[in-house]
């Protein structure tokens, strides 16, 4: 769509301007919470580009919540994260307020996580480790993937496994391509591959490994 703007970044600050502010998401959440308060059991933060890199992320919790509280007080808090930016203090203040927590960990390896998730300059794969392993309560999400880059490989899967036996997250749920992929030479993975990756990660790290 004409006027939207992709930059690859780990601060936002400068782009606030095109960003929806506090009071515009108030007004829209209560917009549609007004006549839909029977229907909503999660409102998420989610979207195109990661929720956390708001400069109001804090802020925009907080009037979630509030907002929740008055229409829906029965609706959790969600996120959909890809963990990149967890070393703000006030992003793990927003955070923290959430009821749920789903954040991504898709591979076990620096080499790979620079392939398969591109990350902007300066964000450390082994500081995402230690940083998801400082949030309690958390879902693990993993997407999984053959082809240009192949996060299923047995040296891989192992990794990964060690990383979330270190995690100790409550939950894993692990999915592949559910839609034609932007990337060419990216391929689905097979459900019975993905059934055995969790049964494998289900051994040893004692947790409940969900395949979608």
């Amino acid at each position: 769509m004409g006027g939207q703007r992709y930059i690859l970044t780990n601060d936002a600050s400068s782009c606030l301007g095109d960003l929806p502010s506090v009071e515009q998401v108030k007004e829209a959440l209560e917009g549609w919470l007004y006549g839909n308060q029977n229907h909503i059991d999660y409102i998420t933060f989610s979207g195109n580009g990661e929720p956390c890199l708001h400069p109001e992320f804090d802020e925009m919790v907080e009037v979630a919540s509030e907002t929740r509280d008055k229409y829906v007080p029965q609706a959790k808090l969600a996120i959909l994260s890809n963990s990149t930016c967890l070393d703000n203090e006030r992003e793990q203040s927003g955070l923290k307020k959430l009821n749920v927590r789903i954040m991504k960990l898709d591979c076990g390896t620096e080499l790979i996580f620079r392939k398969l998730n591109r990350p902007s300059a300066g964000i450390q794969f082994e500081k995402v480790v230690e940083n998801l392993k400082a949030l309690d309560d958390i879902i693990i999400q993993c997407f999984f993937v053959e082809g240009r880059v192949n996060n299923t490989e047995e040296s891989e899967v192992e990794k990964w496994i060690e990383r979330l036996a270190y995690i100790r997250p409550k939950e894993v749920q692990i999915y592949s391509i559910d839609r034609p992929s932007a990337d060419e030479g990216l391929s689905l993975v097979s459900k019975d591959k993905l059934n055995r990756i969790a049964k494998k990660a289900e051994d040893v790290c004692r947790v409940s490994v969900k395949v979608f």
